[in-house]
């Protein structure tokens, strides 16, 4: 009697905030997920694969299945940093021994989660931001995915780095100052020497929290300040959206923390054309490995 060497398929999405784990029986049956710390690349090979292991882990025990051996689980990923092909193959050299592995960028896993594998684009706002399309052909292209602070465009971290600009100038006394430069100001220790200090511990992440104080001071104050951070937001997201599809022709999600929060903010033919993800990163992960398994079979144990 042949029995499958897998019996498990895990899906990842991995950033630079946090991980989502999620579980599924062979046959695509979802038993369960949980969250953990961020496994982007850029913080490590060991400290990506250690989160990951614990997140799987947790993940497993939400189902209340003890953790089977990693040779009976088929693994996809979606992790922030795969676009720096050094990080990836330490990453894929280091993996712990699991049945099967499929690696890729979150961005793609993203956008395989919010059309269901089907031709469409994402554009994918949180902490970063990115683009990508799916074209009926099955060809792909990326737009934006820079990182921060050269790229990330529209993103949180974006965002949180022109608030702190603007407080800058406004200790400086090249800008008037406010309510919302005063809330940033508080944030980020309450005087230029504690913002100094800060500076020099920031992250994107870091950046990325300050991404609500400005979307507060936008809606309940109407700062101008915050108002026009968000608008040019706005206006980055829409050329992201037009250099992933020139013609419009393709559905469009907006994925990612901070999408719906932006939507008000995006030029009006994007809003209005943009939809709903139907599913998220990590489900875009389960599809892959999935779809790896149905071309790659592994043979069955005897």
């Amino acid at each position: 009697m042949s029995v499958s060497p897998i019996d498990y398929l895990v899906g990842v999405d991995g950033g630079g905030t946090g991980t989502r784990v999620r579980i599924a029986r062979q046959d695509g049956t979802t038993l369960a997920q949980a969250s953990g710390g961020p496994s982007g690349l850029s913080l490590g090979i060991a400290t990506a694969w250690r989160t990951i292991q614990d997140a799987v882990a947790a993940a497993f025990a939400a189902a209340a299945i003890p953790q089977p051996p990693l040779q009976r689980i088929a693994i996809g990923l979606g992790l922030a940093g795969v676009h720096n092909r050094e990080w990836a193959a330490a990453f894929v050299d280091a993996d712990p021994g699991y049945g099967a592995l499929v690696l890729e960028t979150d961005a793609f896993t993203t956008l395989l989660g919010a059309h269901d594998g089907a031709p469409g684009a994402i554009l994918a706002i949180g902490t970063g931001s990115v683009g990508e399309v799916l074209q009926a052909d099955g060809s792909r292209r990326e737009v934006g995915g820079w990182g921060f602070p050269a790229g990330d465009e529209a993103s949180g971290a974006w965002i949180g780095l022109r608030a702190v600009n603007h407080i800058q100038q406004v200790l400086d006394g090249r800008r008037e100052a406010g309510a919302f430069a005063d809330a940033v100001i508080a944030h980020c220790g309450g005087s230029r020497a504690a913002v100094q200090v800060w500076l020099g511990r920031a992250t994107p992440a870091t950046y990325a929290a300050l991404a609500p104080l400005v979307l507060r001071h936008a809606r309940e104050t109407s700062d101008t300040v915050a108002r026009a951070i968000l608008l040019d937001a706005g206006q980055e997201a829409g050329n992201l959206a037009r250099a992933l599809d020139p013609e419009g022709s393709l559905p469009l999600a907006l994925c990612g923390g901070l999408a719906t929060s932006l939507r008000d903010y995006l030029p009006q033919g994007l809003s209005s054309r943009a939809i709903a993800p139907k599913g998220d990163s990590a489900a875009g992960a389960l599809r892959l490995v999935a779809q790896h398994l149905a071309i790659h079979p592994i043979e069955p144990r005897r």
